[in-house]
């Protein structure tokens, strides 16, 4: 493993322990060139993944772009990180046991849009904004709409009775 500090692949293992959901075994490892500490994650992959964008275009599935996407959506929201930690290896599952190698870009993103919901409703309007591509104030409304559990904003009438 090269060190991300001075680029050594003279590194060490201190300590292995298997996540909290155990989908991953951490490692915490240190360089023996310049004494710096870093952890590392070991995971199972079970097939090689390949994203088909809306254009055509064809990219290797990226765990860590997914999580950079999702981490975005949460900036500046308390939310565990092992929660989070859960909700991208949950992703990864459901993608990999799709049966196809070959996965739409929309299919993550709406993976992602089901688990963002269950965890924090800010980083779901963040991520939707950007996912659907949200052009004005009425998407928005739209969206929160939908998740306060109507179907429609309703039109706010004023109270017209005099006291």
């Amino acid at each position: 493993m090269r060190c991300p500090y001075c680029g050594s692949t003279n590194t060490q293992v201190k300590d292995s322990r298997p996540s909290e959901d155990h989908t991953a075994i951490r490692r915490r490892r240190v360089c023996a060139d310049c004494s710096g500490r870093f952890t590392t994650f070991e995971r199972v992959q079970l097939r090689e993944l390949t994203v088909v964008k809306k254009s055509g275009r064809r990219a290797p599935f990226d765990r860590d772009k997914l999580m950079r996407s999702i981490q975005i959506a949460l900036r500046k929201r308390s939310v565990d990180p092992e929660r989070v930690e859960r909700m991208v290896s949950g992703i990864v599952r459901r993608l990999e046991n799709m049966g196809d190698g070959d996965i739409k870009s929309q299919t993550i993103g709406r993976l992602v849009m089901e688990g963002l919901k269950g965890l924090d409703d800010v980083a779901y309007v963040r991520f939707a904004s950007v996912y659907k591509n949200f052009r004005e104030a009425r998407d928005f409304e739209a969206l929160l709409g939908e998740l306060a559990g109507e179907d429609e904003p309703e039109d706010v009438m004023p109270d017209t009775h005099d006291d």
